[in-house]
């Protein structure tokens, strides 16, 4: 299903660097650690492993970057969908603790590699704002600020709806701004994640879908058409492209598509509808989330849709959502149309586990452009005996979806229908 959802006429695929063919498997390689996967968590995982000696290889089933890490909106969100708030409600002050730190090291991590390997991805540290779509949402952002602070987190300032509106152009009751956001080119960052795991030794394999994963004394064999890769363990980062590979992984994880669009270039390059150039979302349960381009244009993502079928016009299907929120963009062109698998978990945190010498991360629900570091760099540790860091997550592994994975299509739908009609009447 990814291939119907226009990569090539993504603002990224426009605007990213150059990128060599890597060739597809072919024969037997072996190795420490096989990867599936060649998106941030997986170029992640292989970096820190090549980094600590190990010989890696990693299949890719099309080309490196082009899934999610590659499409996704590029918004720097630190910590995970549940907020502080919610992690001390739900695990208690000395787990939601260590769960909310863990996350935020997320972000230093990719700026640490941004900068350590010179990658050129148009990184802004200029912020986050989630903007109310209700009164009742700046009780909540309070609470979240407050509980943020008590965990030695002071980014974060309650904005009233002057203060907001005057950060972005859009109607709302006011916000939560995180100091500690940000926004970058998410293709081009994962482009840089490749070439900096090759250079440390990792082999990446692309067009090498991997067809057959199977355990054997001493390890696991990966299969594709073409060959196959003999390793003492195997990671799984193929997040919603995974597919039934691996049952345990495929039944927690709920495929979700999302749309992108980008304006034409406007006359003040987006300054005027967000003149700090922060990374902007809205509190909507179906988020719609948006930012200014390095070129001067609006990236706005929006809008839910039911049916795994993308819209046969994606730019007409986002546009309502882009003018409802910017009333005086209404007509604007609309320059590039893309969109994009991710998965969600039931509980909106990340799914980290282990079977035995097999691996994963998925589940980063919405967050994954820079949790997807975060997972690859654990998976690393994990799979070379220092299970400290990993170990918090795997403990709060998602449950599974009612009925597997076939049910879990249709009572996802459920949900969102009640979900989305929440936000429609507030």
């Amino acid at each position: 299903m990814n291939d119907a959802l226009a990569f090539a006429g993504s603002w990224y695929a426009a605007t990213a660097q150059p990128s060599p063919l890597r060739p597809a498997l072919a024969g037997e390689a072996r190795a420490d650690v096989a990867i599936v996967g060649g998106g941030a968590t997986g170029l992640s995982a292989a970096l820190h492993l090549a980094e600590r000696g190990a010989r890696v290889v990693l299949l890719e089933g099309g080309r490196i970057g082009h899934g999610a890490s590659g499409r996704n909106g590029g918004q720097i969100i630190p910590g995970l969908r549940l907020g502080a708030a919610d992690l001390l409600a739900r695990f208690g002050q000395e787990r939601g603790a260590a769960l909310f730190q863990l996350a935020l090291s997320a972000r230093d991590l990719v700026v640490d590699r941004i900068a350590r390997h010179d990658i050129a991805c148009d990184l802004t540290l200029s912020g986050h704002l989630l903007t109310a779509v209700r009164p009742r949402d700046l009780d909540d952002f309070a609470h979240e600020a407050v509980a943020a602070a008590r965990l030695g987190y002071a980014g974060m300032a309650v904005l009233d709806a002057a203060a907001a509106r005057a950060a972005v152009a859009s109607p709302s009751h006011g916000g939560l701004m995180d100091a500690g956001g940000g926004h970058f080119h998410t293709l081009n960052y994962t482009l840089g994640l490749a070439r900096a795991a090759e250079a440390a030794g990792a082999i990446l394999h692309e067009a090498s879908p991997v067809t057959r994963l199977e355990r054997r004394a001493g390890g696991v064999t990966l299969h594709t058409d073409a060959g196959r890769v003999v390793a003492a363990q195997a990671i799984l980062a193929g997040d919603a492209l995974l597919g039934p590979l691996n049952g345990r992984v495929h039944s927690r994880i709920m495929p979700v598509a999302n749309y992108i669009v980008t304006t034409d270039v406007l006359p003040d390059g987006g300054a005027g509808l967000i003149p700090g150039n922060q990374a902007v979302s809205d509190s909507r349960f179906v988020v719609n989330y948006f930012r200014r381009t390095p070129d001067g244009r609006l990236m706005f993502g929006g809008g839910e849709r039911y049916s795994p079928r993308p819209p046969a016009d994606m730019a007409a299907f986002v546009r309502p959502f882009l003018e409802r929120s910017f009333p005086m963009l209404a007509g604007v062109g609309l320059a590039h149309a893309w969109g994009g698998l991710v998965s969600i978990t039931r509980s909106r945190l990340p799914d980290l586990g282990r079977d035995g010498p097999v691996l994963w991360a998925h589940g980063y629900s919405g967050q994954g452009a820079v949790l997807s570091t975060l997972g690859g760099a654990l998976l690393a540790e994990a799979a070379t005996g220092d299970a400290s860091r990993f170990a918090p997550f795997a403990a709060i592994a998602p449950p599974g979806f009612p009925g597997g994975a076939l049910l879990r299509g249709p009572l996802h739908v459920l949900g969102m229908l009640w979900y989305a009609l929440r936000d429609q009447i507030g």
